[in-house]
């Protein structure tokens, strides 16, 4: 899209400003407008139109760059022309470059100082769009408004409202307002630029120079930023940059504002008019984000302070819990009620709960979002899948009952229920800024969450100035095990399952790899005979394999093996997986062989793991793990087997059962194991 760009000089300091709707800025700085809540009333000295339809990005670069220091007090027709000259050489060039039709004499043949028209000659064309089809405009909001004849403030009241929190393309606003506003649908711009007026919403270009890319207080970042904040926390991995060249110098700095993604793509684009507008590749599942592309964001407020931590016997009492998820519920708690800076620049504080497969983390999180929402807060819980998100829906409805809950995920009706408690994937994060005073990331090491700097980007930027993370997991990435061992992560350790039994130590039989199995047609004793233990126990057995191929081969062996037991298998390509999985968790199905599609999110009773090919590279410390913990969930069943089977005894796994053990010795130098247990 193309913006109106001006000059403003207020008490001889000059602003830039970027303009939906140049009569509803006209009419703000003229001093003169309606005598009510929220219009300005302080009049411009003097107002210089720099374009009244430049690209958005090329606008929002203009403002971004102007310096106060720069006061231009002097400043002539030809100086504007100057400045929007060396400001945009880069893009004329590069425009130039690919085509366009964009040189120095159509960029500033618009500067010309504007005479401020006053408040009467404005206002019939405020009310003209204010006003447009008034009656189903009055019947859409009277739910919200009472009925009231909305003049364009008040329209600008309710925009903020359903915008709060969010960052939302055009099109999206558009959907939102469809929903919510359905009187404002096509009419929003103007409520949208006295609303931006206002300080209360902010116009940004989706894809920019680095430059304009801003922190979560809202100041610049420099250079470096787009390397991303919560990337930089974690270690993670940098997106690659392109190399530097006399094409891709200026491409470079290109960043998408909604994912913090380099914006690799360049097309042409007739909402603009430049031959190269450039796109993000990265988030285009979810709408185009172009450097004209136009994004609306509401204006951040502080976090809120939630009062004092409960103590463990309070959570446990109130939410069931027991002693080890009480004692690490009660040291989050603290933790959120810690006097801090909860200033517009403070970045978000972490805390990490490193609780053992089978903890109840779920559980535990129930204190800290009742204790933010008690004290007027937003809270926030994201999960890397979407399974999970359809299967923490109804706990979290079940324990806050008089809570608005917004369930969101790809194609969910909730996606525009402004809920205090959101529960989403968190791809849906990339859709709203500085909304959530709490923010709990589930499976933090889960794909794919992990290892994804633009999740990260969206995460940390939902969360308010001054807020709080909380990270979930069984097995953290090596880096935040790292800074919670040396004290500099504040965090909790949950060591056992809710039933207070230790978890299953893996045991290692030494077999030859399974492709070698498969070309004999004959599997080894090692695995017949453990499978035939987990049959003679009548458990479900998780038999885990390292690829897709091996499935349906494994399966005609074992069903040669095991004539009479019900066994099927499944994977990420097989479309009957929810099924089979249901049925194997009726025990339908005693032996099911996948992947590790089933290595989180699954309990299932009675279990017994066995893993194929333990050695594999595919399977890391933190997935060998998981789908040990599968084993031993239940109270009626808490000891299950776990075997590891592989011709080699690998650093991973030797790192998972070490990790197993270790938490097994603080459980127990803890006193949280059973009595039973302890001897």
């Amino acid at each position: 899209m193309q913006a109106a760009v001006y000059a403003v000089e207020l008490s001889g300091e000059w602003e830039i400003r970027v303009s939906l709707d140049m009569d509803v800025d006209r009419l703000w700085w003229s001093g003169t407008g309606e005598k009510r809540e929220g219009w300005n009333t302080r009049t411009a000295d003097k107002l210089v139109i720099l374009s009244s339809a430049l690209p958005l990005g090329w606008a929002v670069k203009l403002r971004e760059s102007w310096s106060s220091t720069r006061a231009g007090r002097q400043w002539q027709v030809e100086d504007w022309r100057k400045y929007m000259t060396e400001v945009l050489k880069g893009e004329i060039a590069g425009e130039r470059d690919a085509g366009g039709s964009w040189c120095e004499e159509r960029l500033y043949q618009e500067v010309s100082v504007c005479t401020l028209v006053n408040a009467a000659e404005v206002t019939a064309v405020q009310h003209r769009k204010a006003y447009m089809e008034a009656e189903k405009y009055r019947l859409a909001i009277d739910a919200v408004a009472g009925g009231r004849n909305l003049d364009l403030g008040a329209a600008a009241e309710l925009m903020v409202k359903v915008l709060e929190g969010r960052s939302l393309l055009e099109p999206e606003v558009e959907a939102l307002l469809a929903e919510r506003l359905p009187g404002l649908a096509g009419q929003w711009r103007a409520a949208a630029q006295l609303a931006q007026l206002q300080g209360r919403l902010r116009l940004e270009a989706a894809v920019g120079k680095t430059p304009a890319l801003r922190s979560a207080g809202g100041g610049r970042l420099p250079a470096l930023a787009g390397r991303f904040l919560h990337a930089a926390a974690l270690r993670l991995p940098q997106l690659r940059l392109p190399r530097r060249g006399a094409a891709t110098a200026r491409r470079a700095e290109q960043r998408c504002l909604r994912c913090g993604s380099a914006a690799t793509g360049r097309t042409a684009c007739a909402a603009c008019g430049l031959a190269g507008c450039a796109y993000c590749e990265a988030c285009l599942a979810l709408g185009r984000s172009r450097a004209c592309a136009l994004l609306l964001r509401s204006a951040s407020s502080p976090a809120v302070q939630c009062t004092a931590g409960g103590s463990p016997t309070v959570a446990a009492r109130r939410w069931g819990l027991s002693a080890a998820q009480a004692g690490a519920a009660g040291a989050a708690l603290g933790f959120l009620a810690e006097p801090r800076q909860r200033s517009a620049a403070s970045s978000p504080e972490r805390f990490l709960l490193w609780a053992v497969t089978g903890a109840g983390k779920t559980e535990i999180t129930f204190p800290l979002l009742e204790a933010v929402l008690a004290a007027g807060g937003r809270a926030l819980v994201a999960t890397p899948r979407r399974d999970v998100v359809l299967e923490l829906a109804p706990r979290l409805a079940r324990a806050f009952p008089a809570e608005t809950l917004a369930v969101l995920y790809g194609g969910s009706a909730d996606r525009w229920i402004p809920g205090q408690l959101t529960l989403a994937t968190t791809h849906q994060l990339l859709r709203f800024h500085q909304s959530f005073d709490l923010v709990i990331i589930d499976e933090l090491d889960a794909y794919p969450y992990h290892n994804d700097p633009m999740l990260a980007f969206a995460a940390e930027h939902a969360c308010k100035p001054g807020g709080s993370f909380i990270y979930l997991s069984a097995t953290p990435p090596e880096e935040l095990q790292r800074l919670a061992r040396s004290g500099k992560l504040p965090h909790a350790r949950v060591p056992v399952r809710f039933h207070g039994h230790p978890l299953p130590v893996p045991q290692h039989l030494e077999v030859p790899p399974l492709q070698i199995s498969l070309q004999r047609g004959a599997l080894p004793a090692k695995l017949l005979q453990a499978l035939r233990k987990s049959f003679a126990r009548e458990a479900q057995i998780f038999l885990f394999v390292s690829r897709i191929a091996h499935i349906e081969r494994l399966l005609a062996l074992l069903r040669q093996s095991f004539s009479g037991a019900a066994m099927e298998g499944t994977s990420s390509q097989d479309p009957a997986r929810t099924e089979k999985v249901a049925a194997f968790r009726s025990r339908s199905i005693s032996l099911l062989v996948t992947t590790t599609i089933l290595e989180r999110g699954v309990t299932v009773p009675r279990s017994d793991v066995l893993i194929l090919d333990a050695d594999s590279s595919l399977f890391d410390e933190a997935s060998l793990v998981q789908m040990a913990g599968r084993a031993g969930r239940s109270k009626e069943d808490p000891a299950g087997t776990v075997v590891f089977l592989s011709p080699q005894w690998t650093k991973s796994q030797r790192g998972a059962v070490a990790q197993i053990r270790t938490m097994n010795t603080i459980a127990r130098r803890q006193g949280y194991l059973d009595k039973e247990e302890r001897r």
